[in-house]
């Protein structure tokens, strides 16, 4: 391996080019050996496609620079060329196989063989044992992976990586599916592996993230290199100036809105084995969160408000009045919308346009004797473009060649364009840039401001205090605090989602 604080990696003047597209433009990239370099940019910057291209997915543009590793000049022609030689990649999508065990994920391509040429189970069961117990995740070894959580899952990805030796470690918001838990636990076995002389290449748009765990973070920007920092020296301000640009004044929009009438109530909202006794209310330009750990239950009280759970106690009141939601189509003839945590699985249909997406929700209301009127359609999506600033090049664009950013914005215009009373977001910058967060909390703002009601799941204090006029705390299925935004502290939200105390 390098010399301890040398070049284990360099990428020299990489460029790599789609049609009509210049994804990377002569970037240079040093990973040292015992270090933790954290790769930031907004989506579209070019972080991907850089590791991608390292690894051996894309090839870069002919007469591009030079990759070395180790000394060595390479060039790779697929992820498991790229894995031999040391080189780990852990991407947001999981690359598990679903009907395989934990242990023989593992170990896939290394699995330990008999003299006969068998798979030797004993010592693959011994191995993946001390592993898992190395990483403090609990699961049986000869589990399916499918049977896991995708938290679950995600750890597995990184045990296999901590299996094989690696010279360089590409970890690619590998906190996404995480519990704070199982994220110190990461972050402990990243500073392992780098005290060990391993370079960490960490992905994240989490900017706490980036101080905590990295010793130097690089800033892409429309496919270049806009600098590198020494972490400890660096302020945030100095990050998200090189990542968008500009300087972000306003990170956070609070709502200013005075607050009217009572818009939702839920009064001992119940669903076996997910949450109980659950009461509050949001009002109009009202922002209400829902603050706690992954598995609290957060997502799956939206998910009964807005019919998709029948609840097995406890009433929802819309407007003044007692409400029958018995499905999401109930749901959205009462004027609720509903943005969920996974917009790719459950908020967009990624093989169709984006103003098909955007018109999703309001097929009835746009459509003649059956027949969607066209004119309607992209008269909708050009108001919808230009409200929320969504970067397409039109209507004919298919969602799944947006950004993050602009994926999350179509699915939150698909709701705006209801004109709902009362809008849920779960996990709404999951995912996205610095910048596209900004601009998400913008509009949640500007909703409020107009008159809707608000409420926001996230998992990111700074956010869930930043924008909220209330913030509701919920620990394994209860409510255990309600906190306006000028006594809220965080110490008093930790308290509160860690142990058991009264509203």
């Amino acid at each position: 391996m390098g010399d301890p604080g040398g070049n284990i990696l360099e990428m020299n003047e990489v460029s790599k080019s789609f049609p009509g597209v210049k994804a990377l433009d002569r970037v240079n990239l040093q990973a040292k050996a015992g270090e933790v370099l954290a790769l930031v940019g907004e989506n579209g910057a070019g972080k991907s496609t850089l590791m991608k291209v390292l690894a051996g997915i894309y090839r870069p543009d002919a007469r591009s620079g030079d990759i070395v590793l180790d000394g060595g000049k390479v060039q790779y022609s697929s992820p498991l060329e790229a894995r031999k030689d040391g080189l780990i990649l852990i991407f947001q999508e999981l690359s598990l196989v679903p009907e395989l065990s934990v242990a023989e994920n593992i170990f896939l391509g290394n699995l330990p063989r008999t003299r006969l040429g068998l798979i030797d189970w004993k010592t693959l069961r011994e191995k993946t044992r001390k592993i898992l117990k190395d990483i403090e995740l609990d699961v049986d070894e000869m589990q399916i992976v499918t049977r896991l959580s995708i938290a679950k899952q995600q750890m597995v990805e990184i045990a296999r990586s901590l299996s094989q030796g690696a010279k360089v470690a590409i970890f690619d918001e590998p906190t996404s599916s995480l519990t704070d838990t199982e994220k110190k636990i990461l972050f402990r076995d990243i500073r392992r592996m780098r005290d060990d002389g391993v370079a960490i290449i960490y992905i994240t748009h989490k900017m706490d993230e980036v101080f905590e765990i990295s010793d130097r973070v690089m800033v892409l920007r429309d496919g270049k290199n806009r600098g590198t920092l020494v972490t400890r020296d660096a302020r945030l301000e100095d990050i998200t100036q090189l990542m968008i640009g500009r300087v972000l004044d306003d990170y956070f929009h609070k709502n200013q809105a005075k607050k009217g009438n009572e818009v939702l109530r839920v009064e001992d909202l119940e669903k076996k084995g997910l949450f109980s006794g659950v009461s509050f209310s949001v009002r109009e330009g009202e922002v209400v969160g829902l603050y706690g750990l992954v598995g609290a239950g957060r997502s799956e009280i939206a998910e009964t408000i807005f019919g998709i759970y029948a609840p097995d106690a406890g009433t929802i009141h819309i407007g003044g009045e007692k409400a029958h939601i018995g499905n999401s189509r109930d749901a959205v003839h009462l004027r609720l919308g509903l943005v969920p945590e996974n917009r790719q699985q459950q908020g967009l249909v990624l093989k169709m346009s984006c103003a098909e997406n955007l018109t999703l929700a309001k097929l009835d209301s746009m459509s003649r004797f059956g027949f969607l009127r066209m004119e309607d359609e992209t008269r909708l999506f050009d108001e919808y473009k230009k409200k929320l600033s969504i970067a397409t090049p039109g209507p004919a664009q298919k969602v799944v060649n947006l950004s993050g950013g602009n994926q999350q914005k179509i699915v939150i215009a698909k709701w705006m364009s209801t004109t709902p009373r009362l809008l849920i977001l779960d996990e709404p910058t999951r995912g996205i840039d610095v910048g596209s967060k900004a601009e998400i909390h913008r509009i949640i703002a500007e909703l409020a401001e107009a008159g809707m009601a608000v409420l926001v799941i996230s998992s990111e204090m700074p956010e869930i205090m930043g924008i909220c006029d209330r913030i509701i705390s919920v620990r394994s299925g209860e409510i255990t605090g309600v906190f306006s935004d000028q006594e809220v502290t965080e110490e008093k939200l930790i308290e509160a989602i860690t142990h058991t105390a009264g509203v």
